[in-house]
């Protein structure tokens, strides 16, 4: 018998992902430098009106409020000995959020980097690393998962460590990488490289979020099928956008992303190839109705152009540019960042 989430790619041509958890929790009152997912036991009522939020926007599959889960994040906030129960009770109110639903939800187990610099440039042994993932992964298991979504990476070797963790229960996995450097993550990693580590790995669905904005990913997913090895089948990518670019106003962090541009950025990031598409940083429930909306009333229309997607969504960094039209050096001048704030 198949897995739900399995079955979902089978029945649906796209699944339509959730938005920001903290987005929206900063909105009920979480504080800067708060971890959420201690939210799980001490406020479960507000995690499980925020699952609830996303379903009644229409999204076919969520995740849990557990990106910060393993030992390592928690201990930050003296919570390495409660990585059981917060995860468990992450994954467990969204299940019986799903559960109540009168049609199926994903529940995916979130899981992001340790923010611990691996060995031998950090204190981190590959080891330890791997057995907090593997900590993480059975927990969620545990709580009622049905895929583990380790999301938001730079760096192939955590990548690689979290998998081999998530590996020991008996769900499917899904990895995403952030890019956020002029085409590239932090740690250099580019789309192509991403296709040959799902290829290597042998894992359910790879992709991007996170980033510096919709049409960044647009790009990527673009880079990804093109980067694809030779001989590698049909991969499923995943396409989780930041809504819009982020902005300080009055102190705060507000992202300047509308519906209506999450909405044409849904149908694009489809159009390019990713069979699971959502909002991460900024993206509320109100956006995702509108990417609901946007994939629901149009048919897949022919893959865009990297002019496209610049003309719809924005600008986009000259590394994911040329990796588009398969340029492999680049001269840059300065940051990513830089470089998008003058145009």
């Amino acid at each position: 018998m198949a897995n739900l989430f399995e079955k979902m790619l089978l029945d649906k041509d796209v699944l339509l992902a959730d938005g920001a958890t903290g987005t929206t929790f900063f909105g009920m009152g979480l504080q800067s430098g708060d971890a959420p997912e201690l939210w799980n036991a001490d406020f479960p009522q507000r995690v499980e009106q925020h699952y609830q939020a996303f379903v009644d926007a229409g999204s076919d599959l969520i995740l849990t409020n557990s990106f910060g889960g393993t030992r390592y994040r928690l201990k930050l906030h003296n919570a390495d000995d409660r990585v059981d129960e917060l995860n468990i009770a992450a994954a467990r109110i969204l299940r019986e959020v799903a559960d109540r639903s009168e049609r199926d939800i994903v529940v995916a187990g979130s899981i992001g980097p340790t923010g611990e610099i691996l060995a031998p440039l950090g204190d981190l042994q590959h080891a330890d690393a791997e057995a907090a993932f593997a900590e993480q992964s059975l927990a969620l298991e545990q709580g009622g998962a049905d895929v583990i979504w380790i999301e938001t990476m730079s760096s192939q070797e955590e990548v690689e460590l979290a998998i081999r963790g998530a590996q020991q229960t008996s769900l499917p996995i899904v990895f995403t990488m952030s890019f956020d450097t002029n085409g590239r993550t932090m740690m250099g990693v580019g789309a192509a490289d991403v296709m040959q580590l799902h290829q290597r790995l042998g894992v359910h669905a790879c992709g991007t979020n996170c980033g510096i904005g919709a049409a960044e990913v647009v790009a990527t997913i673009l880079n990804m099928q093109a980067g694809k090895p030779a001989d590698a089948g049909a991969a499923v990518l995943v396409a989780k956008a930041n809504c819009g670019i982020p902005e300080f106003i009055d102190g705060e962090i507000h992202y300047n992303g509308t519906p209506e541009i999450m909405a044409r950025y849904a149908t694009m990031a489809r159009d390019a190839g990713a069979r699971i598409v959502g909002g991460c940083c900024g993206t509320s429930p109100e956006h995702v109705a509108a990417m609901r909306r946007a994939l629901d009333s149009t048919v897949p229309g022919p893959v865009p152009s990297i002019d496209d997607v610049v003309r719809e969504l924005g600008a986009v960094t000259e590394g994911a540019q040329a990796q588009a039209s398969g340029q492999h050096q680049v001269r840059t001048r300065g940051s990513s960042r830089r470089r998008r704030s003058r145009r």
